[in-house]
């Protein structure tokens, strides 16, 4: 199985936004590796968070690793499911100092009580992409959360199969 990676599309918006002291921070060790990627393609420094949980998807303590105060950071993460571990990082960034905290993923799951715990964090934005249905509910708050599309890179790689075309370029951070 091959991995489709979303940087095409983050990494554009993350630049359009014109965040000066710009950091990238992986949420927890298991994504230092992504983080690290993107923040090569951005040129900031990167920022891993050592969390350890009280059970599961519960996180107990967090700390960074890397320098926290006057940056503006974007916590990066393959998905979100109940959105602990990105509010308890923005929490902690921001009590050290941290201009702003945003949260990217490409599969937003927001299971639970996910979109209440988004809304009321210290999360400027939260963006995600459409790999996932958000909630139709119209009682959920979605006011932090931005959804890009993913459909002309799954588009691009299907004609491209079809065509019989390389589409090793989408296989890289």
């Amino acid at each position: 199985m091959d991995h489709v990676y979303s940087s095409s599309i983050f990494v554009p918006y993350i630049k359009s936004l014109g965040l000066e002291n710009l950091s990238v921070a992986a949420p927890d060790m298991g994504g230092a590796k992504r983080a690290n990627a993107y923040s090569r393609k951005l040129e900031c420094p990167l920022i891993i968070c050592h969390k350890s949980r009280e059970k599961a998807n519960v996180v107990g303590s967090m700390t960074a690793i890397g320098e926290v105060a006057d940056r503006n950071i974007i916590i990066l993460d393959d998905m979100i499911d109940t959105a602990g571990t990105i509010t308890k990082a923005a929490e902690m960034m921001m009590s050290k100092g941290a201009r702003s905290v945003r949260a990217i993923a490409t599969h937003p799951v927001l299971s639970g009580l996910a979109y209440s715990t988004i809304a009321n964090s210290s999360l400027e934005e939260v963006i995600v992409t459409d790999t996932i249905p958000l909630s139709c509910n119209p009682d959920v708050n979605k006011d932090k959360i931005k959804v890009l599309s993913i459909a002309r890179e799954f588009a691009d790689i299907i004609d491209k199969v079809y065509n019989f075309q390389s589409i090793s370029s989408k296989f890289t951070l």
